[in-house]
């Protein structure tokens, strides 16, 4: 299976560089979405709903296309499809003149996502050993920040060339997205017949090789509900990082200097998470989660008490290792929890959970801020990472996840 960069199988590396091109695309627009929202008459509460309503769709997707790959002999079409309509709709951004227009490109090109992420989370984890999914997904996301990296300083670097002219970068991430697209056929999947319905499922037994202290047992059904309710908690309060840029505005730092600054935050992001992903796999997933609820709930404190421009530069590199110690270890604990072939279904739950609670925290987060002040509602999501990281160590009895 491992034939790849130092241990990392042939298609997990594909998909990571497939990954990193569609993010390319993506970043080139998000990071520009705050001032263009401004120009076109929005502000942090358009941002929030738009950004909301548009993780809620793709979760939506995800739980859909989730359940359809357990079902399916190839889960190939599945991502070509949702690479291929993200690709197509975001350019369109160049021709919005209102805030809802976006609202529309946003939930079409999230529809995209939805449909592409369990299907390729589900091929990521049937490439990768089973003690090792923590490190397969961290990778592929270091991959994807890698290109989150790269998307901004590109978009830097036309409107340097192009001042001013936001719709014509717009209009170029449409060639990234279309290499994301063509590299996905050079991935190899065998065809499996689709899954037996649950009660066919034999009880799964613990290997005697691996001690039940360090490996969850998997399940039929799907994940605890213990994880996913600290999950859905946590993700109450992890509103879109959107709003982080809207706060660098508001400490002074140039919309000019807001692709830089985000690119700073996923060279971090880039840098961190495939070590940290190796480490979760080795010294439990579980404790690695829960340290990164908590550095995300003092990131977030930090946010709310900063005061000076280059409070937001170093705030920005703090919270990168979040993503490293939190992304891949969710994913991995989720897929881990159950038997092979209801992966699918089990992903794409976990994707509806989280994407309804980004829903809500963008909201809820983009209200708070109109009408209180950014400190309250950053102070808000620190609070709710803490209380998920207490819900999810609080298992007295309970054996401890891998």
């Amino acid at each position: 299976m491992r034939s790849g960069l130092r241990g990392v199988s042939r298609n997990v590396f594909l998909l990571g560089v497939v990954s990193l091109f569609g993010d390319v695309s993506s970043e080139m627009v998000v990071p520009l979405l705050p001032a263009f929202l401004v120009a076109l008459g929005g502000g942090a509460e358009a941002l929030g709903i738009i950004e909301g309503a548009a993780e809620a769709t793709a979760s939506f997707f995800k739980y859909l296309s989730g359940r359809w790959a357990d079902r399916a002999r190839r889960l190939l079409p599945m991502a070509i499809g949702g690479y291929a309509i993200a690709a197509a709709v975001r350019p369109l951004l160049a021709l919005a003149a209102h805030p809802w227009h976006v609202f529309a490109v946003r939930c079409v090109d999230r529809v995209g996502k939805g449909i592409r992420t369990s299907p390729r989370d589900k091929l990521l984890a049937a490439s990768a050993d089973r003690d090792r999914l923590a490190e397969a997904y961290s990778f592929h996301r270091g991959m994807d920040h890698l290109g989150a990296a790269m998307g901004p300083l590109l978009a830097t670097a036309l409107l340097l060339w192009w001042p001013g002219r936001l719709r014509l970068v717009f209009a170029l991430a449409a060639i990234p997205g279309a290499l994301a697209v063509a590299l996905l056929f050079a991935v190899r999947e065998t065809p499996t017949s689709p899954s037996p319905s649950p009660s066919t499922f034999p009880s799964p037994s613990p290997s005697p090789s691996t001690p039940t202290s360090s490996s969850p047992s998997t399940s039929v059904s799907g994940p605890p509900r213990r994880l996913l309710a600290s999950i859905f908690l946590f993700t109450l309060g992890n509103s879109t990082d959107a709003l982080l840029l809207l706060r660098a505005q508001g400490l002074g730092v140039p919309t000019a200097l807001l692709p830089a600054l985000w690119t700073v935050l996923h060279v971090v992001r880039a840098a961190t998470s495939w070590p940290l992903g190796r480490l979760a796999d080795r010294l439990g997933r579980r404790a690695s989660l829960a340290a990164g609820w908590g550095w995300y709930a003092f990131c977030y404190s930090g946010f709310a008490a900063a005061s000076a421009p280059w409070h937001a530069w170093v705030l920005f590199v703090a919270y990168g290792p979040v993503a490293g110690l939190t992304e891949g270890t969710e994913r991995a604990l989720v897929a881990s929890s159950v038997v092979a072939g209801r992966r699918g279904r089990a992903l794409g739950v976990y994707n509806l959970v989280s994407g309804f609670g980004l829903l809500a925290a963008s909201v809820l987060a983009g209200e708070v801020w109109d009408h209180v002040s950014p400190a309250a509602a950053l102070g808000l999501g620190a609070s709710l990472a803490a209380a998920a990281a207490v819900l999810l160590l609080a298992r007295p009895g309970a054996p401890q996840a891998a």
